[in-house]
């Protein structure tokens, strides 16, 4: 292991490196903090954390980048746990708590979460496969027409409106409501379609057509229920990196289009059985990535827990030269107010 004093040098490295994309020398060090030793001392620090390759020189005569292993010390033990600003906090509340709905707060996560880290920003829906029914409701448009929606107990909604084969009374509304209510509230999503089948089954003859049409909207209502979706927002700002990516951000591009890729990456990181709490964050570096494709970006994610209690991701993603300190403190911070707005929903 290094120094103490090797330990800050590398801290240094990696913060001045961040914030000029330039190799960091040993004299713009002494320059820049307050080590209070000579450049010669210093470059002596360099050369064993060059040894222990935690840094690099990307061009003979150049000063020092951080490798992926230099990051990673960084972030375990260097980074520094800074909370965001108290106008940060307020701007996270205020926009947050305008959302209406699951797709609405979660769309605003991502957005909020992109302007806050300036990376590309990944929210993974609330699992579904332990959702259940909590609502249907049926509303009355026109004599052939019905809009169906479906409620489940972890906040999400979907809709779907419904031509009617036959003539619907808008006071025969309610009566059907409360029957299709009564055959699915409480059970989960996977087992939902099969008792609603029943109920088309066991309809007179006079009203089969309209309720298996109904029916057919909510099954394919449930089908959406039971497949893997992440939001994102902010892949402009990769642009804004390209030089950080040797060679093309396209391989970068296509992953982030691909979402089961990313859905097999936040699936690693998933917290295990005994759970992790919403606050923790986990970073992965570079190499670490490779499998997915992404061995030249990070990413950063916490879980956040939604209203039926079950742990999904969310985080950002972006060059390994990136602010890991802000970043971690901002996925952190919206990780927690998402979890409190979807509990309070």
């Amino acid at each position: 292991m290094p120094s103490d004093r090797g330990l800050e040098v590398l801290r240094a490295i990696v913060q001045d490196y961040v914030a000029s994309r330039e190799p960091v020398g040993s004299k713009a060090i002494v320059e820049r903090h307050s080590f209070g030793v000579s450049a010669a001392t210093i470059r002596n620090d360099m050369a064993q954390l060059e040894d222990e390759e935690l840094i690099v020189a990307p061009h003979t005569s150049s000063g020092r980048v951080p490798t992926d292993k230099g990051y990673r010390l960084f972030v375990d033990q260097l980074a520094d746990r800074r909370p965001l600003s108290a106008a940060q906090r307020e701007a996270i509340e205020a926009f947050l708590g305008q959302s209406v709905g699951l797709d609405d707060v979660l769309s605003r996560t991502v957005r909020l979460l992109a302007q806050l880290t300036n990376q590309v920003a990944i929210v993974q829906y609330p699992s579904f496969a332990r959702a259940q029914v909590r609502h249907i409701e049926l509303v009355f448009l026109a004599d052939h027409r019905l809009l169906v929606v479906l409620i489940t107990d972890n906040g999400r909604v979907e809709q779907r409106v419904v031509e009617s084969p036959l003539v619907t009374l808008e006071t025969d509304v309610e009566s059907l409501k409360h029957r299709f209510n009564q055959a699915a509230v409480g059970i989960g999503v996977a087992d939902a379609g099969a008792a609603l089948e029943r109920l088309a089954n066991d309809a007179r003859p006079d009203e089969a057509p309209l309720i298996a049409s109904i029916v057919a909207a909510l099954i394919d209502q449930l089908s959406a229920y039971r497949q893997d979706r992440l939001v994102m927002a902010g892949a402009a700002n990769l642009a804004r990196t390209e030089e950080d990516f040797s060679g093309s951000i396209y391989p970068v591009l296509e992953a982030l289009e691909q979402q089961v890729i990313l859905l097999r990456l936040f699936g690693e990181l998933q917290a295990d059985p005994s759970g992790l709490a919403s606050s923790s964050v986990i970073a992965r570096i570079g190499q670490e990535n490779a499998s997915f494709g992404l061995s030249q970006t990070s990413i950063v994610t916490s879980n956040y827990r939604s209203s039926a209690g079950e742990l999904s991701r969310l985080g950002v993603l972006g060059p390994t030269r990136m602010d890991y300190s802000n970043n971690i403190a901002a996925v952190r911070a919206v990780a927690r107010y998402l979890s409190r707005q979807l509990g309070d929903g």
